[in-house]
């Protein structure tokens, strides 16, 4: 019999003198289902407190910190300032297909918790049919011909669960983590991109840089070797001065090959980030040089616990651990009894004509208990899985945080000693400079030697490939510092995740 939604399936007209008469027991048992959902919700699932951080309660000395006040980290636009930096970013996050992946698995986990967050209510279906027989007069056990025709109309509930035991909030409350923590592994992902985005464009002006500097030294190398050339003619050097001249400006266009296969690279990377092609960008503003940049790498940070905890790779580790924790209620809730219950109320009749008259009611209650009895280990095996995950997701979420407390530290040491390094180098590209053009100036006089040349030449041309990968190394870091102090206003979603994890 298909017996479901009484009052959704036929009009109120036709049914209201049915609604009550007939209905007795039947409204009995719903009072029952009602007072026994209300009394249910004893939960097994342990209480969750989450581990202590197994990080130092403050920074190494090697970190000097400027101030203790807080981070207040807002949009990437305030702290990556090129423009054309800016537009590059903002491509890469309506473009790049990793980014779409991980929103996607947001959707995907949202849906799975409603899915989950279903099972706790009732689910009620609507139901109409006919069902016809005919029995032949031989297979009758009345000897003639049997012909049943049944129409039913009505609503039912479907093994709905009492959850006396909380196994049905545990799966709930495990699907709401895990939507939490692919939340948070998105936004990990995003400040990473913003990050990668940043260093790719950051390597690019670099090497775009040393291959100017590059290009140039091969042209004053080429010049020298001439030079060289009309006084080995003219008997003032000799054939040793030449090879010299010669192998310097080989090794020159050695650089120059090596700086722009690099380049070719790095322009491949900041396409993949970007999702479509640069070539393909039109109407970027214009970018500044690599000395021209101007990220705030005078971040400061709290006590380790404060920044940590809001990162999103650290909040989606504690999301997955609040999801094991969950999981092991569900698995203590096995070894007790299952209460389901499945009902319906509608009419019934033999003729379409006669489902909405006098004594057409139909209903049926069927409660079920259900307990396992012998399963050969496989309930306590089921808590022990649940439980040993437990152990590895607090592992987990331990070595995470440990993970980023030395990323934090490393950055942030970095930033000084970068500074001082950047500082120095380019103290001594100067140096090599003035040095050079006197060593020039010297060999023009005859005082100097062409070996002082191209020692003075080769000194001057590291210092400032140096310079620029310094700068770049030291911009790279505050762009990374970015990621890890966890950016973009971690501080207040990290503190919505956790509120979130709490109702």
């Amino acid at each position: 019999m298909i017996n479901r939604d009484y009052s959704l399936a036929v009009g109120a007209g036709h049914a209201r003198d049915q609604a009550v008469r007939g209905h007795g027991p039947l409204l009995q048992n719903l009072r029952i289902v009602i007072m026994a959902t209300l009394l249910g919700g004893c939960s097994l699932m342990p209480a969750y407190e989450r581990p202590a951080a197994p990080v130092p309660s403050a920074w190494p000395d090697s970190v000097k910190l400027k101030t203790t006040h807080e981070i207040v980290l807002t949009d990437w636009r305030d702290y990556f300032t090129d423009p054309r930096l800016q537009a590059l970013i903002a491509a890469a996050l309506e473009n790049n297909r990793d980014l779409r992946i991980a929103t996607a698995r947001i959707a995907e986990a949202r849906a799975q918790y409603g899915i989950q967050q279903a099972d706790r209510l009732p689910n009620l279906n609507l139901n109409a049919g006919r069902n016809a027989s005919l029995t032949p007069a031989g297979a009758s056990t009345t000897g003639s011909e049997l012909h049943v025709q049944r129409y039913d109309v009505g609503v039912s509930l479907v093994s709905f669960e009492l959850d006396f035991w909380g196994r049905v909030a545990s799966l709930n409350e495990a699907a709401k983590a895990s939507y939490l923590s692919t939340e948070s592994a998105q936004r990990a992902f995003r400040l990473s991109l913003i990050a990668d985005v940043a260093n790719a464009y950051l390597s690019l002006l670099e090497l775009r840089e040393r291959v100017q500097l590059t290009v140039a030294t091969a042209r004053t190398r080429a010049e020298t070797r001439e030079l060289v050339s009309r006084r080995r003619e003219m008997g003032v050097s000799g054939d040793l001065d030449y090879l010299q001249a010669e192998g310097a400006y080989q090794a020159a266009l050695v650089e120059r090959a090596n700086l722009e296969r690099q380049q070719a690279a790095a322009e491949n990377l900041l396409n993949l980030l970007l999702g479509q092609p640069l070539s393909e960008m039109k109407n970027l503003p214009a970018g500044r040089t690599l000395a021209e940049q101007s990220i705030d790498t005078g971040l400061i940070a709290e006590l380790p616990a404060e920044v940590l905890l809001q990162r999103p790779d650290v909040l989606a580790a504690e999301q997955r651990l609040v999801a094991a924790n969950a999981n092991i209620g569900a698995a203590r809730a096995a070894f007790l009894p299952r209460i389901t219950l499945t009902g319906s109320v509608g009419t019934a009749s033999r003729s379409l004509s006669g489902l909405f008259e006098a004594g057409s009611d139909a209903w049926s209650f069927q409660p079920a208990i259900s307990m396992p009895l012998f399963d050969a280990g496989r309930t306590s095996a089921g808590v022990d899985v649940a439980e040993a995950r437990k152990v590895i997701a607090v592992a987990e979420y331990e070595k995470i945080i440990q993970q980023a407390f030395r990323e934090v530290a490393d950055l942030l040491n970095a930033r000084e000693k970068l500074a001082e390094q950047l500082d120095a180098q380019q103290a001594n590209a100067k140096a090599q400079n003035q040095r050079l053009k006197l060593v020039e100036a010297r060999y023009q006089a005859g005082i100097a030697n062409h070996l002082e040349v191209l020692d003075a030449q080769r000194e001057s041309f590291a210092a400032e490939q140096g310079s620029a990968q310094v700068r770049r190394t030291a911009l790279s870091a505050a762009a990374q510092l970015y990621k890890a102090l966890a950016g973009e206003g971690s501080h207040a979603a990290g503190n919505k995740a956790r509120q979130e994890s709490g109702k």
